[in-house]
Order: C-alpha cells, then sequence, then structure tokens
C-alpha cells in the first residue's frame, strides 16, 4: 500500500466522474463481494439496480428495484447512524447519573470524570487497532466482534463495586466500543465520494444526533426507578440490538480485491503516510481539538448545571437535548443547503469562528465579566457552541477522508483517535478547580476553539484555492 501523502493524495475535491448529477444523487454503492473500482460509474444510481433481460422486463421491473435498492440504503443508513450514535449513547445516558455514581461510591467528582475519561480513551485507542484491521480483513467481522463485546463491557459495568473498578470497565467498554465508530466512517467512505460524502455526514448527524437529545432523558427517567446501575443495564440492551442490526443488516462493502496484505508494520507505513499528508493532518487535528471543546461541555455540564445553577437531572437533560436539537439542526442545513453551494473550507471556517466566539462568551460569563449571570445566558451560549459544532464536525470528517480514498479504515481510525483522545485529556481539565465553578470548563473550551482554529488555517491553508475548486466541482 503506498503512502498517502501529498503526492499521492493531491486533492480532496471529487474526481468529475464522481460528482452528483443530481440533487438526489447520493445513491450508496451497493455493498458486495466482488471486487469493483471505487472510481468508477458504479456509484450512480442506475448502477445500483441489477441489470433486466430486455427492455420491457427492465421496465417492468425497474420501480420494484429502485424501491429495493432505497429499502436497503435506508436501512444501510439506519444501522451506520446507530453505530455513530454509540459513542453520545455511552456518555450522555450517563451523565445525570454522574452525582449519584460520585456519592454511592464514595468518591469525589474528579474520579468519577474519569469514568468518562476512561471510556474516552477506550475508543480512542481501539480505533488504532480496529480501523487497519478492518482494511485487511474487511469490515462486518471485525465490527461484529466488536461489538458483541461492547456488550459484554457494559453489562459488567453495570455490576462494578468501587470506582476503580468502573473506571477500568468503562476502559473495556470504550475499546469494544470503538469498532461501531471507526468502521462505521470507513463504510462511509467505501460507499460515497466527493461532496456526496459531506451530504451523507451530516445525514448520519440527523441519526446519530438523536442519541444526545435521548440518551439524558433516558438516563433521567432510569434513574426515577433504578439507581446508576440501571443505566448500564440499558446501554448493554441498546448494544445488543445494535449488534442484531449490524448482523442482519449491513453487508461487507470491502471486496477481497481492495482489502490490504501484511500486517503490523504495513498498518504504521499507512498511518505514517496519512500524517505526513499536512492537509489530512491539519484537518483531522481540527476535528480532534474542535471534538474535545464539545466534551469539556459534555463532562462538566452535568455539575456546571446541577450543582452551580441548581437544576434537577430532569432539568439538565431538557437542556441538553435542546442542545442536541441545535447540533442536528446546524447539521441540517450543513448537508442540504451549504454543501454543493458553497466550499466545505467555508462552512468549516465559519463553524469554527462561531464556537470560538461562544467560548469565550462563555469565558467571560463564568469569570463574572458581566456580573452574576443566571442559568439562562449560559445555557444560551452552550447551545449556539453545541450547534455550530454541526458546520465543523461533519466537514472535518469528509475533508480529510476524500483525500483517502484507498486507506479508509486507517484515515478513520487516525481521525477518530485524535477526537477522542484529546477529548479524554480535557475531560479531566475540567473539573481541576473542583464543583463550584465553570471556569475551567470555559477557558478548556477557548483554548481547544482557538488550536482548531489554528490547525485549519496553519496546515489546511483553505485560501489556497482548494476551496474555489471544491465550490466549482461541487456545483458541476
Amino acid at each position: 500500500m503506498p503512502e498517502t501523502g501529498p503526492a499521492t493524495a493531491a486533492s480532496h475535491e471529487p474526481s468529475p466522474k464522481t460528482r452528483p448529477t443530481a440533487p438526489h444523487a447520493s445513491t450508496p454503492r451497493p455493498p458486495s463481494d466482488s471486487p469493483s473500482d471505487p472510481d468508477s460509474d458504479s456509484d450512480s444510481p442506475s448502477a445500483a439496480v441489477p441489470a433486466q433481460a430486455g427492455a420491457g422486463a427492465g421496465t417492468a421491473a425497474a420501480p420494484a428495484a429502485s424501491a429495493a435498492a432505497r429499502r436497503t440504503g435506508l436501512l444501510v443508513t439506519v444501522v451506520l447512524g446507530g453505530l455513530s450514535a454509540l459513542a453520545p449513547l455511552s456518555m450522555d445516558m450517563y451523565l445525570p447519573a454522574l452525582p449519584e455514581v460520585a456519592a454511592a461510591l464514595h468518591s469525589p467528582a474528579a474520579t468519577i470524570q474519569l469514568t468518562l475519561t476512561a471510556c474516552l480513551a477506550g475508543m480512542a485507542l481501539g480505533q488504532l487497532v480496529i480501523g487497519p484491521m478492518s482494511d485487511k480483513w474487511g469490515r462486518r467481522r471485525p465490527l461484529l466482534a466488536g461489538m458483541a463485546l461492547y456488550v459484554l463491557a457494559t453489562a459488567v459495568c453495570a455490576f462494578a463495586p468501587s470506582a476503580g473498578l468502573l473506571i477500568g470497565f468503562r476502559l473495556l467498554q470504550g475499546l469494544a466500543g470503538s469498532a461501531g465508530i471507526v468502521i462505521a466512517r470507513a463504510v462511509v467512505r467505501d460507499l460515497y465520494d466527493g461532496v456526496e460524502m459531506a451530504r451523507f455526514f451530516s445525514t448520519l448527524m440527523l441519526i446519530s444526533g438523536v442519541a444526545p437529545i435521548v440518551a439524558p432523558l433516558i438516563g433521567a427517567q432510569v434513574l426515577r426507578f433504578a439507581d446508576w446501575r440501571g443505566v448500564f443495564a440499558v446501554l448493554a440492551g441498546v448494544g445488543l440490538v445494535l449488534t442484531l442490526l449490524v448482523w442482519r443488516g449491513l453487508g461487507e462493502t470491502l471486496p477481497p480485491a481492495q482489502r490490504h496484505t501484511g500486517g503490523v508494520g504495513t498498518a504504521l507505513r499507512t498511518m505514517r503516510g496519512l500524517l505526513t499528508d499536512r492537509v489530512f493532518a491539519g484537518y483531522t487535528l481540527a476535528g480532534g481539538f474542535a471534538f474535545a471543546t464539545l466534551f469539556s461541555y459534555i463532562s462538566a455540564s452535568p455539575f456546571v448545571v446541577q450543582e452551580i445553577y441548581g437544576a434537577s437531572p430532569q432539568t439538565f437533560s431538557l437542556l441538553f437535548g435542546l442542545n442536541s436539537v441545535g447540533l442536528i439542526l446546524a447539521g441540517q442545513v450543513n448537508g442540504k443547503l451549504l454543501v454543493g453551494r458553497v466550499s466545505l473550507d467555508k462552512v468549516l471556517a465559519v463553524g469554527l469562528a462561531v464556537v470560538t466566539a461562544a467560548a469565550v462568551a462563555l469565558l467571560l460569563m463564568s469569570t463574572g465579566v458581566f456580573g452574576r449571570v443566571g442559568l439562562v445566558p449560559v445555557a444560551a451560549a452552550l447551545f449556539v457552541l453545541m450547534s455550530a459544532m454541526g458546520l465543523v464536525l461533519p466537514n472535518t470528517n469528509a475533508l480529510a477522508l476524500m483525500r483517502t480514498p484507498h486507506a479508509a479504515g486507517s484515515a478513520s481510525a487516525l481521525l477518530g483517535t485524535a477526537s477522542f483522545l484529546v477529548g479524554a485529556i480535557a475531560s479531566p481539565l475540567v473539573g481541576i478547580a473542583g464543583e463550584d465553578t465553570a471556569v475551567p470548563m470555559a477557558v478548556v473550551q477557548v483554548a481547544c476553539s482557538l488550536l482548531a482554529a489554528g490547525c485549519f488555517l496553519g496546515m489546511c491553508r483553505p485560501w489556497r484555492g482548494r476551496g474555489a475548486a471544491d465550490e466549482a466541482g461541487s456545483a458541476g
């Protein structure tokens, strides 16, 4: 496998044959076990339907075949959306229980926040292993094995007798759950090209974005009838359902002829080649620091909203869900209105600017520059920050993966690892000054958003014409 450096990945724009020819030209390449050319015309809507014998038969069978193709595409979309939602499900359903876990296990808030860090670190490190595995052995087998282990690890978390063991079990849960996250992105790269990939990532955000809305609400309702251990029982059930959906609904998307050979050395050389591509590394780091900005909010918000501002778990869950609605709506504006009309680099720049402005506003409010403020202005700033992530996260993923058509698993692993590892580092920092101030959260958010903008501007250098080319290409 040649290294994917600047020479071999010179542009992230779609080639002319992969540009959409109609507003609904987002039909994916059909999952297949036979070799196919990823840049051929087989990803056109007509090619997704088997050829019919004879003109008359083709005309008669076309509506049924098209309906079958749409049903298959919808099922794959739902499965990939569910896998993409695995991280917010694992994190957010547990959030309303954090104060109760701290009390039940007789541990300070900073220690209990390490259970989030452990799960996030596991998801980061696991992707480095499972992503290259999926390039070698295909997507389906590593995905099923990882999901089965996720269900087992989640069930074990419910029986943790101490904070230390819970941290360890959450690490195992994250390692196993990383299979769904990294392989979902790789499957998208197998099926889509160019701006259609950015559109599909925005569609996934519509599905996976529901998870942050319903997960805290479910967690809060579970706490009305059970203790925090019941949350993990529900999570194990969700994991089992996802595993069955993968088993029944997701075929192999990486044909044997396109898989990599070689062992660990080959995988490391591939990743090194990806990291030497300055633009790919820039988008990866920008996405990683943006995710850390988001995760600092996820980690700190239960204590900020409930302990500092005195909100109930139900109120916190409603506010968290409202912020997730903003994330979904911005993602849909990105996918339905902006992608194909405005260059992805321009949309990403606007998203990063809004995130940074909201983080600065939170810092000013938390340090008392505006005097004592209530929950409403803080919640408004958090809503703006979360919504702007809908313009940032899908586009950093798409822009990075556009440069790596032949190493999607490894590229997805690096994207996920950067996001989750930086997020895991940011998580304990937000509680460093205790539970009575939101200043650490705001400082981490400002720092990470500025670093994300710096990586985007300094390494991707969007003003050098790639955005214009992208815009011209997507309009074709």
